[in-house]
C-alpha cells in the first residue's frame, strides 16, 4: 500500500467518522455507535482530518507529508488522552476511552506510511514526469554524426576523441 492509498483511506474513514459524529442519532449517550465518545469539536476535528486526507491523497509527495502531521497531531492526541491531568486544556474535546486507541493506531500506521524507508521512485528527483530534462538530452549535448566520425568516435555512446 502506498503513502497516497494511505491518506485516502484515512481521508475516508476519518470524513465518514466527523460527519456521523454531527448527527445526534448516531450517538448514544454522547457516544458515537455506543463505542467513540464524541463532541461536535471533535467531530469537527476529524472531518478537517479527513479533508485534508482526501485531498492529500492526489500525489504521493503530499501524502507522505499528509502522514507525517497525522502521526505528530494524532500521537499528541493520544497522549493527552492517556494522561488525564492533560485534558483539563482541551476539555471540549472527549478524548478518553476508546479514541485514545483510535488515535495511537492511526498514529502509528500514519508514522509507518509517513517515514518508511525512501523508495527511490518515490524521491524528488524523480517526481517530475518528463525525464528527459537537462544535461541529459542527448539530443543538446551530442555532436552530429559526421562530426563524432571526423573526430575518430568510433559509437556514438563514446565520448569524442576516444
Amino acid at each position: 500500500m502506498s503513502s497516497a492509498a494511505f491518506a485516502l483511506l484515512a481521508g475516508i474513514v476519518y470524513t465518514l467518522l466527523g460527519i456521523a459524529g454531527l448527527f445526534p442519532a448516531a450517538l448514544s449517550g454522547g457516544r458515537l455507535f455506543g463505542l467513540f465518545p464524541m463532541s461536535v469539536a471533535l467531530a469537527g476535528l476529524h472531518l478537517v482530518v479527513g479533508i485534508a486526507g482526501l485531498a492529500a491523497a492526489t500525489h504521493e509527495r503530499h501524502a507522505r507529508r499528509f502522514a507525517r502531521g497525522l502521526a505528530v497531531l494524532l500521537g499528541l492526541l493520544g497522549v493527552i488522552g492517556l494522561v488525564a491531568a492533560l485534558q483539563a486544556p482541551l476539555a471540549r474535546l472527549p478524548l478518553h476511552g476508546a479514541n485514545v486507541w483510535l488515535h495511537l493506531a492511526t498514529a502509528l500506521l500514519a508514522a509507518f506510511f509517513g517515514w518508511r524507508a525512501e523508495i527511490p521512485v518515490l524521491r524528488e528527483e524523480h517526481a517530475d514526469p518528463e525525464r528527459r530534462r537537462g544535461p541529459a538530452d542527448r539530443r543538446d549535448t551530442v555532436s552530429t554524426v559526421s562530426r563524432e566520425r571526423r573526430r575518430g568516435a568510433y559509437d556514438r555512446r563514446m565520448p569524442l576523441g576516444t
